[in-house]
């Protein structure tokens, strides 16, 4: 007999509460819903979230360091924000990445951060999703630090124990001790600033075939903008093969074979009696004198050419000769087992460059100029037997790299401490409508305010026997003094939205075009509390706040969210009401050759050749060369100028100029962190920019602590040690790079400074 609809559903009612009420049902119950409960919590998949800090876990004080991210999203997909941030900062600087993560994908990225905080970074990274919900987060990534002129050398050898070494210095100090840092291909930087913490790097020819195209354009960036990248050769078909690196290399390399070193290379390191090969002339670099040397001195010329002007290391005694404190290298024992074995090298022909050593006539180390940077090319490879196991292999290492042989000598460096160069350019570009009240008047108006409330409201209340009064009279004095201050105030710093600029601009040759390494010092002064927009969208372009430097504890002073997009960056800046504060855009871009230069030295005369090619005048041109600066006046749009200079009786002496500007540094940067008291000011002029450009030496520290923190590259005073000439050249009123400010300020002033690197022919 046929169930009525009816009759079904009520079985079926019956049969579900049996199997929810009967106690034999119920293990089955709880089995299902944590199965089901399982199924729900896959679908949402698991989340793999990876951030390293710096260089192999390591930053450089007052520099750009890498911060690289590795993502594994194996659920849903969806759009996140990577969020990193100061933790003894707070969330002030903050810096994102907006980024995809479809289901089953791994990403890797890297931003360029800049180590602000000095000893004390600890960072925190967060991966939010669309509805800012924290997906996932990594709190307390603490970096080993390193002191701001110590040498740090990144690798990327073929093995892990072929990492280059050091040897132990003599400093108590650890954080000064040179550090290797091993560099993974997969989080190798794809920008150069990231790059920009290292002194050196090395780079195996074999790993080299691994990098992708935009880690090999940002290292070619950096390395032309100033870097040492020193090329291992495993063997020749690693470059040949290798499109970008066989055009680098200033040689061409075919076969390999085998030559016993009769201890030629510990000769080298010893640095005894090896005169080095003269320079082949190329489009990259001129021909230099080789400097005499003191006979009293182990230090080979072309050791003495390299450490001339480094900390403490040799100096001049005005005749030509380097005179030097005593050379570790020169007392190294030899190593019998290397000195009679056998080393495989590649052999080839040399282009360009110079050949620092050889053996039995094949080049060994070759090294060559790369724009502003340096190209040593080890034709063996140093992570292969014998140099794997030589005694002195750290030894060697630390000649390749231009370790100042006081590194290892002295026993107490005190490089503690420390004023931001950042501090020198606030003081210069920072608006005028901002004043301080002058300690005197303050202390004057406080007086005044405790007499009021005081004696003065004692007396006449008593005067006319109101003395209850004073429950009037007391808050009608503190309104009025209020009121007073906030007049004042308003009188001190009211005015309108301003931004002034100075541009610090390297120029670097790349043929008819040039590499235009810049940084913008952007101040902005505000009437009221608000957020002000900056976007940049050139090839390469980041954002920071002022670095105050370890003497005013290191972090930065100012308020911003910065978002990387791409290469380029969008940023969200906070200025308080009545301040003025400092931002520093960091960027690179190809462009015109905005300004060329020829120098060569003839006997007892300079001749120079300045071209401009900005198409507006260059107020004032000024050339540094042999420790003096030659006056060129200024240019007009396009113009060509030669001028001829005598050495003995023209040029002024930079290092009086420089001395005299530090001191006036010091003093404004003192000034300009106090609230309270007298306004010094620096004048936004050319002459600043030049001493700006020339006061962070590292052999400049004097007592107190009083010296200057600049990040790599900001100094020009290495290009000047080599041998090169500098071009400085100032354009008033112009910027050869867009605006990044997206907001119409009332006032603004831009000023422009190019520094145009010049190697200088010799011509006898």
């Amino acid at each position: 007999m046929a169930l009525t609809t009816v009759q079904l559903f009520s079985q079926a009612r019956k049969r579900v509460r049996r199997f929810l009420f009967c106690p034999s049902y119920l293990p089955r119950l709880v089995c299902l819903l944590w199965c089901f409960g399982g199924l729900v919590f896959s679908s949402h998949g698991t989340l793999q979230f990876d951030v390293f800090i710096g260089y192999d876990g390591t930053v450089h004080e007052a520099d750009w360091f890498p911060v690289a991210c590795e993502v594994l999203n194996d659920g849903p997909p969806f759009n996140a924000v990577f969020e990193l941030f100061n933790e003894g900062g707070g969330r002030n600087q903050s810096r994102q990445m907006m980024i995809e993560l479809p289901t089953n994908t791994r990403k890797r990225f890297v931003l360029p951060v800049f180590a602000s905080a000095g000893r004390s970074s600890r960072w925190s990274a967060r991966l939010l999703d669309e509805k800012g919900k924290v997906r996932a987060e990594r709190d307390g990534l603490v970096a080993r630090d390193r002191a701001w002129d110590s040498p740090l050398i990144g690798a990327v050898p073929r093995t892990f124990g072929g990492l280059p070494d050091f040897p132990k210095i003599a400093a108590r100090q650890e954080e000064f001790q040179p550090l290797v840092a091993r560099l993974q291909v997969d989080y190798f930087p794809d920008t150069p600033f990231a790059l920009e913490g290292l002194d050196a790097l090395y780079l195996n020819s074999e790993r080299a075939l691994d990098l992708k195209e935009n880690q090999v354009t940002a290292l070619l960036a950096w390395l032309n903008g100033g870097g040492h990248l020193i090329l291992g050769v495993e063997q020749p078909v690693d470059v040949n093969g290798n499109l970008w690196l066989r055009k680098l290399l200033p040689c061409t390399l075919n076969d390999v074979v085998t030559k016993p070193i009769k201890g030629e290379i510990q000769k080298w390191l010893r640095g005894e009696n090896i005169e080095p090969t003269p320079e082949l002339p190329s489009s990259n670099t001129a021909a230099q004198p080789v400097p005499t040397v003191d006979p009293r001195i182990t230090l080979d010329p072309q050791m003495a050419r390299r450490y001339g002007l480094r900390p403490g290391a040799i100096r001049s005694d005005g005749r030509g000769r380097m005179m030097s404190p005593a050379n570790p290298f020169a007392s190294l024992a030899a190593d019998d087992a290397f000195d009679q074995a056998e080393l495989p090298v590649a052999t080839g022909s040399v282009r360009d460059g110079k050949v620092l050593l050889s053996l039995d006539k094949l080049p060994l180390i070759i090294e060559a100029r790369r724009g502003r940077g340096r190209l040593t090319v080890l034709t063996f490879s140093p992570e292969r037997e014998p140099l794997r196991s030589w005694k002195n292999r750290t030894w060697f290492w630390a000649k390749i790299v231009d370790l100042p042989p006081t590194w290892f000598t002295r026993p107490d460096f005190n490089r503690y401490g420390g004023m931001s160069i950042d501090g020198v350019i606030g003081a210069m570009i920072d608006s005028t409508q901002v004043r301080k009240l002058p300690v005197k008047w303050l202390l004057l108006l406080l007086v005044v305010y405790l007499v009021v409330i005081g004696p003065l409201d004692q007396y006449w209340l008593k005067r006319i026997n109101k003395q209850m009064l004073t429950w009037l009279t007391f808050p009608a004095y503190v309104a009025l003094f209020s009121g007073l201050i906030y007049f004042i105030g308003y009188k001190l710093r009211a005015g309108e939205t301003e931004w002034n600029e100075l541009h610090l601009v390297d120029v670097v040759p790349r043929g008819e075009q040039a590499e235009l390494r810049g940084r913008t010092y952007a101040s902005v002064y505000s009437p009221i509390n608000a957020r002000y927009e900056l976007v940049s969208d050139q090839p390469y372009a980041t954002l920071r706040g002022e670095f105050q430097g370890p003497w005013a504890g290191g972090l930065e002073s100012s308020r911003a969210i910065v978002e990387q997009r791409g290469n380029g960056f969008r940023g969200e800046i906070f200025i308080p009401v009545w301040t003025s504060q400092l931002f520093v855009s960091d960027w690179l871009q190809s462009a015109n050759v905005p300004v060329s230069a020829r120098v060569s030295l003839e006997g007892g005369n300079i001749r120079v050749t300045v071209d401009n090619h900005l198409g507006r005048k260059l107020n004032d041109v000024r050339l540094a060369l042999q420790g003096k600066f030659y006056n060129l006046g200024e240019l007009a749009a396009n113009q060509s100028k030669q001028f001829t200079f005598d050495t003995a009786r023209e040029g002024t002496v930079f290092r009086q100029f420089v001395d005299q500007a530090r001191l006036q540094f010091i003093n404004a940067i003192q000034y300009r962190r106090q609230a309270l008291g007298q306004d010094v000011r620096l004048s936004k002029t050319f002459e600043n920019a030049i001493a700006v450009s020339l006061v962070s030496r590292p052999e400049d520290f004097v007592q107190n602590n009083q010296f200057f923190l600049a990040p790599r590259g900001m100094d020009v005073s290495p290009l000047l040690d080599r041998g090169d000439a500098v071009l400085f050249a100032w354009a008033a009123d112009h910027s050869v790079t867009s605006p990044i400010h997206r907001f119409t300020p009332r006032r603004t002033h831009r000023d422009t400074l190019l520094r145009l690197a010049i190697p200088v022919t010799v011509n006898n």
